[in-house]
C-alpha cells in the first residue's frame, strides 16, 4: 500500500562534488581545468551534499531588536592609526572590531606597513599582537629595528596553528592584531594543508568572530594570485569589513593603496607611500615623483593631470622620435597602454599632420605610475607631435582631455579639482576640451584655460601651426 504524502520521504543518495582547491568553484564532476580561475589539476573531489531536508531550530535572542535611531555609535567610531595615507583609504582610520584584509604581491612591503602600524598603535601604551606564520620572529625583529618599530607593547609569536593564535589572543587581549598571513595558518579541524579554501574559511571565520567578540581590529595579510586578485576563495572578501590592494612596481620607490571593498568608507580613496631603505613613507605630495625638474623647455614632453580615485596626481608624460630604417617602425611605450597610443598617433596622422611612419617612438611615463585613464589621451598626443616637429610645448601648460576616434576631445570628470592641483604645482595655462569648460564653475586664479574642440586645434594651441610645425621637423 502507499504510504501517504505527508509520510512519504525522500531517499536520494547524495551526489558526489568536486571542488577547485584554489577558487573554490564547485561541479557535480571532475574537470582537470578549473572552470573560474581556469587553473589546471586543481578540481579534486569533495563531501556532498547531505541527503533529505533541513530545518532550523528556533532559539531565543541574545539582546532585543531596538529601534535604529537608539543604536549606539561610539562604538563604531574610526580610530587613526597614525598613517595619514593609510587612514585616508579606510576612511578615517580602523573601527572596533573591524576586519581589514590587506593584499599585494610579494616584497611589495605589505609587512613593513603593518609592522609600522603596530609599533605606533604600541607606542601610545595599547597592546598589540603581532602574529607571523611566513617568517622567523628573530626576522621580523631585524625588520623592526630597521624601521624603527621596537616597543616593549609591541608582542610578537610566529604560529601557524590556528588554536594556538586564539590562545594567545585569549591571553594577552590585544587593542590590535596583525596576521601574516591568513594563507598560512590552519586549523587541526579541518582537513587539508595552509591556505586551501576550506582552511581559509575556517581561519577567516574565527578570527573575525575574535575581532566582533573582543572589539578588536585586526589586519590580515593576503597573498594575491598572477592576475593580482586575492588568492583564495571569493568568501573570504566578503567576509572582512575593508579589502585594500597595495600596487606598485618592484623597480620603482612608489607604492599606491586602493580600497577595493570598504564597510566603512568610500573605496574611491588612494593612499601613495614611498618604499625607502628605513621603511614606508606616507606621501601626502607625491607630484615630485611624477614631474621632472628641468628648467629648459624640452621637446616631447607634457604635463597632464590624472585621477586616482578621488585624489588629482599631475603627470609628465615624455616622447621621443628617432628615424628608423625598419619597415615597421617601433612603438614603445613604458606606463601607458600601447593599443592606446597607437590609436592616438594614427587620429594625430590623420587630423592632425603628425608624420610618424619612417620614425620610431617612445613614450613613457614618469615616476613608475601607469596610466590608465583617458583623460591622458591629449597629453600623449601634444608629447608626441611635440617629439615629431622637435618644438617644445611651452613651460607651464597642462593638457588635459579624452581624444576621440574623429579627433574631437571629449569632456573629462572633476576638471576644477584637476586644475586647482595644476594651479598649486605652478602650471598657470591649460589646454581642456570645450565640453569641461562649459560646465567649469571656477577657473583658478592666475591660470589660463584654452578650451578647444578637437586635437588639431588643441595641438595649434601648444606648438603652432600645422605649417610652421612641419617646417621644423624637416629642419
Amino acid at each position: 500500500m502507499t504510504p501517504p504524502a505527508a509520510t512519504r520521504t525522500s531517499a536520494r543518495p547524495s551526489r558526489p562534488a568536486f571542488a577547485c582547491s584554489e577558487c573554490g568553484w564547485t561541479t557535480s564532476k571532475w574537470v582537470g581545468r578549473c572552470g573560474e580561475c581556469q587553473e589546471w589539476g586543481t578540481v579534486s573531489e569533495s563531501a556532498g551534499p547531505t541527503a533529505g531536508p533541513r530545518t532550523a531550530a528556533t532559539s531565543p535572542a541574545r539582546t532585543p531588536a531596538r529601534p535604529i535611531d537608539q543604536i549606539p555609535v561610539d562604538a563604531a567610531r574610526a580610530v587613526p592609526t597614525g598613517v595619514a595615507e593609510l587612514d585616508r583609504v579606510l576612511g578615517g582610520g580602523l573601527v572596533p572590531g573591524a576586519v581589514v584584509l590587506l593584499a599585494g604581491e610579494p616584497g611589495v612591503g605589505k609587512s613593513t606597513l603593518l609592522l609600522d602600524v603596530a609599533s605606533i598603535a604600541a607606542a601610545s601604551g595599547r597592546t598589540v599582537l603581532y602574529v607571523t606564520g611566513e617568517e622567523s620572529a628573530g626576522q621580523v625583529r631585524l625588520r623592526a629595528e630597521r624601521i624603527g618599530a621596537l616597543d616593549p607593547n609591541l608582542l610578537l609569536a610566529a604560529e601557524t596553528d590556528l588554536g594556538t593564535v586564539l590562545g594567545h589572543i585569549e591571553a594577552t587581549d590585544p587593542y590590535l592584531l596583525v596576521l601574516d598571513s591568513v594563507q598560512t595558518i590552519a586549523s587541526a579541524q579541518v582537513e587539508g594543508g595552509p591556505g586551501g579554501v576550506a582552511q581559509v574559511k575556517e581561519v577567516a571565520g574565527a578570527i573575525i568572530a575574535a575581532a566582533k567578540g573582543r572589539d578588536m581590529p585586526v589586519l590580515l595579510v593576503g597573498h594575491v594570485t598572477k592576475d593580482g586578485s586575492v588568492a583564495g576563495p571569493r568568501t573570504l572578501e566578503h567576509l572582512v569589513d575593508v579589502v585594500c590592494q597595495f600596487e606598485g612596481d618592484r623597480h620603482s620607490s612608489l607604492r599606491m593603496v586602493r580600497a577595493v571593498k570598504n564597510r566603512y568608507g568610500a573605496t574611491d580613496e588612494v593612499g601613495c607611500f614611498e618604499l625607502t631603505e628605513t621603511g614606508i613613507v606616507g606621501l601626502a605630495d607625491p607630484s615630485g615623483l611624477f614631474l621632472s625638474h628641468t628648467v629648459a623647455e624640452t621637446p616631447g614632453t607634457c604635463v597632464t593631470v590624472t585621477l586616482e580615485g578621488r585624489r588629482p596626481l599631475p603627470l609628465e608624460v615624455q616622447s621621443l622620435a628617432v628615424p628608423t630604417t625598419l619597415a615597421n617602425p617601433r612603438r614603445t611605450t613604458n606606463g601607458i597602454d600601447s593599443s592606446r597610443v597607437a590609436m592616438i598617433l594614427a587620429v594625430m596622422h590623420r587630423f592632425a599632420g603628425l608624420r610618424a611612419e619612417q620614425l620610431d617612438m617612445y613614450i613613457s611615463t614618469i615616476g613608475g605610475l601607469r596610466v590608465v585613464e583617458p583623460s591622458a589621451d591629449l597629453a600623449i598626443a601634444l608629447a608626441a607631435a611635440s617629439a615629431v616637429s622637435h618644438r617644445p610645448v611651452s613651460r607651464g601648460t597642462v593638457a588635459i582631455g579624452e581624444v576621440g576616434l574623429s579627433g574631437d576631445l571629449r569632456p573629462v570628470s572633476a576638471l576644477g579639482r584637476r586644475l586647482a592641483e595644476a594651479a598649486r604645482l605652478g602650471l598657470r595655462r591649460a589646454i581642456v576640451p570645450q565640453a569641461s569648460f562649459d560646465a567649469l564653475d571656477q577657473v583658478p586664479a592666475g591660470m589660463t584655460v584654452l578650451p578647444a574642440v578637437h586635437v588639431a586645434q588643441a595641438a595649434e594651441l601648444a606648438l603652432g601651426p600645422a605649417d610652421e610645425r612641419t617646417g621644423a621637423a624637416n629642419r
